[in-house]
């Protein structure tokens, strides 16, 4: 008998456990020159608001020991250029697509969702209340625990796909936020964005970003991440969906020993527009020489 690697993400069927971290795919169309994209689990778009947004100014991207700072701040051009360009264009696979939901205000996030309700290529929702990018709305609400209750109690009756929600590491308890986001009616969290940093070029004693913080993503946030991880499987009865700094197939079991359902591959494809292929075999490769024939087995398997 074969692997078996599919997973099921709060009600989306996965047929391994690997997708991407939105903003660092697109919507994958630049990467499929190098990959099949029906070989992911899902594809995770970038994410995308009511009406265009133009990002931060630049500098905006700034390179650190083992990470990337960036404040792109969500630059994107509104929700129906991605059902008439992006959506469509992914109307040739059969991968699962998570579409990444952002707003400005409550209503915004719910009128995203309302604009994509009608179309079949979307098959569930990411709700990004963790971005430190923006000045309003994101990681605004998803600081605080009464706001992301009612934030997912609201995108939940607008939509009966399922629901993600993203959450930011950066506040003091992240299990109070996910607590919060089930209570709300989240299938599944997402886990973790960014966390604030910045960096400082000692010549010209000036910050290297534009917004003089930004959020930092890589291999040096994975001991964070996979901490947050561990802490909500604990805190929480629905799936997470894994990420911050997986490059490998080894880092891929490691979350899912920590609790992860799934994981997504983010700053690696930057690196090599392959990563994902590699994290996928990776992890079969570890279902082999370790004699396990169905991945779920290792969600949460930690042993302390």
């Amino acid at each position: 008998m074969g692997i078996d690697l599919s997973v099921n993400l709060g009600g989306l069927v996965m047929k391994n456990p690997v997708t991407v971290a939105s903003g660092t795919f697109a919507a994958g169309q630049e990467y499929g020159d190098f990959i099949d994209l029906n070989e992911l689990g899902a594809l995770t778009t970038k994410g995308v608001s009511l009406n265009g947004w133009g990002g931060n100014d630049a500098p905006r991207i700034a390179e650190t020991p083992s990470g990337i700072l960036n404040s792109i701040g969500l630059q994107n051009p509104g929700v129906a250029s991605l059902k008439q360009h992006e959506l469509k264009a992914l109307e040739a696979y059969t991968v699962p697509v998570i579409v990444n939901v952002s707003g400005h205000s409550f209503d915004e996030y719910i009128k995203v969702i309302e604009s994509l309700e009608s179309c079949n290529r979307v098959d569930a929702y990411e709700v990004n209340i963790s971005c430190p990018n923006v000045d309003e709305g994101g990681m605004t609400f998803g600081t605080h625990a009464p706001s992301v209750e009612k934030i997912v109690g609201m995108c939940r009756r607008a939509t009966k796909r399922p629901l993600i929600v993203k959450l930011t590491p950066n506040v003091t308890d992240i299990t109070e936020i996910a607590r919060a986001a089930e209570a709300g009616g989240a299938d599944a969290i997402s886990l973790i964005n960014t966390v604030l940093g910045m960096a400082i070029n000692a010549q010209t004693r000036k910050p290297e970003l534009a917004r003089v913080v930004g959020g930092l993503s890589g291999p040096a946030i994975k001991p964070i991440a996979l901490r947050m991880v561990w802490q909500v499987h604990q805190a929480v009865s629905v799936p997470i969906l894994g990420m911050g700094g997986i490059s490998s197939g080894t880092d891929a079991i490691e979350f899912m020993l920590a609790g992860a359902t799934a994981v997504a591959v983010g700053i690696a494809n930057f690196i090599d527009p392959r990563s994902t292929m590699h994290v996928i075999e990776g992890i079969r490769s570890y279902c082999q020489l370790n004699g396990v024939d169905d991945v779920t087995t290792l969600i949460g398997g930690l042993q302390c």
